[in-house]
């Protein structure tokens, strides 16, 4: 008898262990970061926007935290993603530019980059990646799968992302054949994507998930199934007089779009939908309370395939959209809901970047930080308790249209353009306290200003082979 007390004792024991191991690792928090392509930081009805509808979203902000100054990597796709998943700004992040490797892909992070994914990893969380990745093709050293991700679907390729009915997205290694043609659309690829969105939650509801929600919309070309409801609906609210456009389209370049106004906002509001339903699935498993969702944008407005910005007001007036450093092209409509831990309708004017985020998420669930990380922890603002660190400056390069850098250190911003053929190129100089919208250059009259910012950008500024700004 105290032979089968004993065991029953011991067993117990290893059995309270074993909870009390389950219990710790459900109390780490799961973390989706939802990344928008292109979006706008007006495009949001809880950042103003009046003519698309975006309720899903604004309920994340009504009960979370909206950020008002809060920065992209940079003024395009990939170096913006590089910046976000390594924590370091675009003068450190190995990928700088979308540089296109044929026939599929893009330049591919190195083995020695260290991504916020591999930190998941290390922690003991499941890791998914849904959506466009661009950062390295299939079996490259920047292939997702090698990079932190135990779960990939949806574009490799950048490129290929600029049609929504492809001939094949991404299952991991696996291609899979989709049957789309020009002129036989039949499976949008962001619905199959969704899909395994939902499957990949439902399947490691029991554990700590990482999931980086990289959507495609609403990114040109602008494109919706046959009769989309929403789309038929904003073509109603907005009277709009279709495009004339081509019969036929051979594939190249972005679809023509009739109704590109009613298509934007269409893309918009599907987009919120998708986040709904990522919400919902969380609600509906029980796993909501514990959930963070950062919704942010990897750039600004675009003005490709047909799309007009200026309509919705997308930059909410702020100079610039795509491929601007102005704040227009980098300034970003960033959301953050914790129900367990973040006030409900709180604002933050806390100028934060993109590399900010790999710090935070260490900070939350107990990592070290890697060296060389150019970011600091934002969660005394996510929690409203400590001390919040600042930023002595912000950073970007842009390495296209002759190449661009920008610097912002305190409510000082400069730009400077076309750096690749002229080193010395003067540069803005900019007010955000009282020119938000810069459009006063203040740097005649502020030269000791303008030497202090330039002398952060070269400092900031390390080269690298495939980005070089230095012309031999």
């Amino acid at each position: 008898m105290k032979r089968m007390k004993n065991c029953i004792a011991v067993l117990c024991f290893f059995f309270f262990l074993q909870t009390s191991k389950i219990y710790a690792q459900q109390q780490k928090p799961n973390v989706i970061f939802i990344l928008a392509d292109d979006l706008g930081y007006g495009d949001l009805g809880c950042y103003g926007q009046k003519l698309i509808n975006t309720p899903n979203i604004d309920l994340l902000a009504a009960k979370g935290i909206r950020f008002t100054q809060f920065y992209a990597g940079t003024s395009v796709c990939a170096p913006s993603r590089s910046s976000l998943l390594t924590g370091q700004h675009t003068g450190h992040t190995p990928i700088r530019g979308n540089l296109e490797i044929q026939p599929e892909g893009q330049s591919p992070l190195p083995d020695s980059a260290f991504t916020m994914a591999e930190m998941f990893q290390q922690a003991g969380y499941a890791t998914g990646c849904f959506g466009k990745w661009g950062l390295g093709f299939i079996g490259s050293s920047g292939d997702p799968v090698r990079q932190g991700f135990d779960a990939f679907y949806g574009y490799n390729c950048q490129r290929q992302a600029h049609n929504y009915f492809p001939d094949h997205i991404w299952d991991n290694d696996k291609r899979v054949n989709l049957d789309n043609t020009q002129t036989n659309q039949q499976v949008y690829a962001p619905d199959l994507i969704q899909q395994q969105i939902i499957r990949f939650i439902d399947n490691n509801q029991a554990r700590p998930f990482f999931l980086f929600l990289s959507y495609t919309l609403p990114h040109a070309a602008l494109q919706l199934p046959a009769g989309d409801t929403i789309f038929e609906s904003y073509k109603r609210q907005f009277k709009e007089k279709p495009k004339a456009v081509p019969s036929g389209w051979d594939g190249n370049g972005y679809q023509p779009q009739a109704y590109p106004h009613a298509a934007y906002a269409a893309m918009v509001t599907k987009l919120d939908k998708y986040v709904g339903d990522v919400k919902n699935e969380l609600v509906k498993l029980g796993i909501d309370e514990n959930t963070l969702i950062i919704f942010a944008s990897d750039n600004g407005p675009h003005r490709e395939g047909g799309n007009d910005p200026a309509f919705f007001n997308s930059n909410s007036g702020f100079r610039g959209i795509k491929r601007d450093l102005y704040e227009g092209g980098i300034k970003e409509p960033v959301i953050a809901y914790w129900p367990a831990v973040i006030k409900n309708k709180s604002t933050s004017g806390l100028v934060a970047a993109f590399w900010d985020f790999f710090p935070t998420f260490a900070d939350i669930t107990g990592q070290p930080l890697p060296l060389h990380l150019d970011g600091i922890s934002v969660l005394p603002t996510l929690k409203s308790k400590g001390i919040q660190k600042q930023h002595a400056y912000l950073y970007w390069e842009f390495h296209e249209n002759g190449g661009r850098q920008a610097v912002r250190a305190g409510n000082w911003k400069a730009v400077r353009l076309n750096v690749m053929k002229n080193p010395n190129a003067p540069a803005q100089l900019f007010n955000l306290a009282s020119d938000p919208d810069e459009k006063v250059d203040l740097s005649a009259q502020n030269p000791g200003v303008v030497q202090k910012l330039k002398a952060i950008m070269k400092a900031a500024h390390v080269e690298n082979t495939n980005f070089s700004f230095i012309k031999e």
